[in-house]
C-alpha cells in the first residue's frame, strides 16, 4: 500500500502542476513520472550500498527519460520536473519539499570539491529552464531562480534570482505559492542597466544641448561687439 500510495502522490502532483495533462492515463508517459520512481528504486539500492545495481537503473533511467538523477541523491516530497530533458542532479545534492525543476536545470558541483559537492535546494524552491546551479551551497526556501542564470553562491530564502553570474534580484518575506509556476515575468537586472544608462546618456545629450546653445549665444554677442567696434573705428 505505501508504494501504490505513493504513486498516487506523484500523479496528483503531476497532474496539478502541468496543464498539459488531460487524462490521468497520460501520467505514466511522463518522464518525471517515470525518473522520479526509477530514482526512488535507485536510492533505496544506493543506501544499502548496492551501488552497481543502482547505477544501472539511474542510467536506464537517463536512456529513457533524458534525466539524469544521481541514486545518492537527497530528494524530499513533491519534486516537479516539467519536461526534463537535460535535467542534471548529482550525487550530495539535497532537494527539499514541493521543488520544480524546468528543462535543462543542472544541480552540479564545481570539480574542484570533495565530499559535499553539490547544492541543497530549500523548501518550495522553483528553478526555471536552463538554470545551472553549480557548488556545496543552499538555495533558500521559497525562492525562483530564473531560466538560464548560472548560480554560484548561497541564496537567501524568498529570494529571486537571474543572470550570469546569478544575482538577487527581489527578497521579501512572502512565500512562494505552489501554483506559482512563472518562469518568465522575472526582473532582468541587465535591462535595468540598460535603461539607467539610456536616462544617463539623455541627460548627457540634453546638457550638451544646452552647453551649445549658450556658445552659440556668448559667439553672437562677440560677432555683435566686433561689427560694433569696426563701425565706431
Amino acid at each position: 500500500m505505501g508504494l501504490i500510495k505513493y504513486i498516487k502522490e506523484e500523479m496528483q502532483i503531476i497532474k496539478e502542476r502541468d496543464p498539459a495533462i488531460k487524462t490521468p492515463l497520460e501520467v505514466f508517459l511522463y518522464p518525471s513520472f517515470k525518473a522520479i520512481i526509477r530514482y526512488r528504486i535507485a536510492h533505496w539500492l544506493y543506501k544499502r550500498k548496492r551501488y552497481f545495481l543502482a547505477r544501472w537503473i539511474s542510467q536506464r533511467a537517463v536512456r529513457k527519460t533524458g534525466i539524469e538523477i544521481h541514486p545518492g541523491a537527497t530528494i524530499g516530497k513533491g519534486l516537479f520536473i516539467d519536461h526534463g530533458h537535460g535535467v542534471v542532479i548529482g550525487e550530495t545534492a539535497i532537494i527539499g519539499d514541493n521543488v520544480t525543476l524546468y528543462q535543462g536545470v543542472t544541480l552540479g558541483g564545481t570539480g574542484k570539491e570533495k565530499g559535499k559537492r553539490h547544492p541543497t535546494i530549500g523548501n518550495n524552491v522553483m528553478i526555471s529552464a536552463g538554470a545551472k546551479v553549480l557548488g556545496s551551497f543552499t538555495i533558500g526556501e521559497n525562492s525562483k531562480i530564473g531560466a538560464g542564470s548560472v548560480v554560484l553562491q548561497e541564496v537567501p530564502p524568498n529570494s529571486t534570482v537571474v543572470g550570469v553570474p546569478g544575482k538577487v534580484v527581489k527578497q521579501n518575506n512572502v512565500r512562494i505559492p505552489r501554483e506559482d509556476l512563472d518562469q518568465v515575468h522575472l526582473p532582468d537586472p541587465v535591462q535595468k542597466e540598460i535603461n539607467s544608462l539610456r536616462e544617463e546618456n539623455s541627460c548627457i545629450k540634453n546638457e550638451l544641448k544646452e552647453l551649445y546653445s549658450r556658445l552659440e549665444q556668448i559667439e553672437r554677442k562677440l560677432n555683435e561687439k566686433e561689427k560694433i567696434a569696426e563701425e565706431e573705428q
